[in-house]
């Protein structure tokens, strides 16, 4: 018999939090290498602009599509069991980056397959949230979110180890990890003893998004499309704008791009802490407002050195609070879905990070520089800000008794 802890939540919780952080962390290692390999890739294939946005963008799109059904899995058969397969299935990927990436073409069809990899926020979700109280929800997936920092660790060891051995080696050395660890969540890893929601087809759990009450569900998608989307669109193509408008070292500039992730990654739990007390409505309007200033300051500044990093040393900063304020508001505003809503809204922040390299790749091909992209990016926060501000149901404190009509209501 698993006993409460005082805290509200069952004994085993702490051990299922940190296995699923560690967990995520790996498995974005993996999604993320391309970004910072990416000027590696572009010398060696000799790709252009727009090629090279697209190599490092790709994993982003099937990342985002089966974030959805994944969602659905982990809530239906158990974060255990598909974490664990989806780990498993990783290392394939990136063996194959590892052995062909001489072929444009070959880096393509590995990366897309690499996306599962960027599923795995999805399984974590409910996997964690089954874990934990409402009123511990938002510091629980708080600390979860900061498995982004996979990211950070990206970027500061992988051009590193290509330009000490080959650009092979980090794609194997991140395979051999990500197994270890598929086999570790399996043996150490359970699911919650909490009654699992019942079970549901594709469609049925994915009812939030059709008909009465299903703005609350899309506007969820647009924040996490900008929060998240945001700071993965940031840190995959802010080391090709530093190599090519400051000439800096690909090392360096991946290192600069470390930077950001990590302020992002310890933002996220202060926004979902923040989202207990204060309410995550106040985390998302302040987040919002600090991206759309920064990024206009960021298309007037970004020449310059000093105050491009500060603009986005910042703008790390009200992203990662905004990203972890957005998944508080999932569990409040969709109690029995949120393993099919949190689906939807990651695959919506992942899309959130495809986009925009794209798109400002497209910029600089147009118009010789980066402002362009980085005004539609605060068009996008603005955006943003205006459908949190018109949401006229209160998501309130966590746990407040003025949440539950709300909350209740929503089909």
């Amino acid at each position: 018999m698993i006993e409460d802890k005082p805290g509200g939540e069952p004994a085993g919780s702490s051990r299922a939090l940190t296995l699923a952080t560690i967990s995520f962390t790996v498995c974005f290692y993996a999604w993320a290498l391309l970004g910072p390999l990416g000027p590696d890739l572009q010398e060696q294939l000799d790709l252009s602009d727009g090629q090279l946005a697209l190599a490092v963008s790709i994993p982003v799109v099937l990342g985002s599509l089966m974030r959805i059904p994944l969602g659905v899995f982990a809530a239906r058969y158990g974060g255990r069991a598909v974490f664990t397969a989806l780990m498993a299935f990783t290392p394939l990927p990136l063996i194959g980056l590892a052995l062909f990436n001489d072929s444009y073409g070959a880096v393509l069809a590995f990366g897309l397959l690499l996306g599962f990899a960027g599923a795995s926020f999805a399984v974590g979700v409910p996997f964690v949230n089954r874990w934990y109280p409402p009123e511990r929800q938002g510091f629980a997936l708080g600390i979860y979110g900061m498995g982004m920092g996979g990211t950070v660790l990206g970027a500061l060891t992988a051009p590193a180890i290509a330009d000490a051995t080959s650009i092979d080696v980090p794609f194997v050395l991140a395979a051999a990890v990500v197994a270890a660890m598929a086999a570790t969540f399996w043996l150490l890893a359970r699911d919650a003893p909490a009654p699992a929601p019942p079970p549901s087809t594709m469609l049925s759990a994915l009812s939030s998004f059709r008909g009465r009450g299903s703005g609350r569900a899309w506007a969820l998608t647009l924040f996490y499309f900008v929060a998240f989307g945001g700071f993965v669109a940031m840190f995959l193509y802010l080391p090709k704008l530093l190599v090519d408008v400051h000439d800096l070292t690909k090392t360096d500039a991946a290192a600069r791009a470390a930077g950001f992730a990590l302020l992002a990654v310890i933002a996220r739990p202060v926004g979902g802490i923040l989202s207990d007390r204060i309410g995550a409505k106040s985390i998302l309007v302040a987040s919002f407002v600090g991206t759309a200033v920064l990024a206009l300051v960021l298309a007037g500044t970004y020449e310059h050195m000093v105050p491009l990093t500060i603009a986005c040393l910042t703008l790390a900063v009200f992203l990662g609070l905004g990203t972890g304020a957005v998944f508080k508001l999932v569990p409040e505003w969709f109690p029995e879905r949120v393993g099919a809503v949190t689906g939807v809204v990651g695959a919506a922040g992942g899309l959130g990070g495809f986009f925009p390299p794209l798109v400002m790749a497209l910029v600089k091909a147009e118009t010789g520089g980066y402002a362009l992209g980085f005004v539609l990016m605060a068009a996008a926060s603005a955006i943003a800000l205006l459908v949190i501000r018109a949401e006229r149901g209160s998501a309130g404190k966590a746990g407040s008794r003025t949440d539950s009509p709300s909350v209740a209501s929503v089909p």
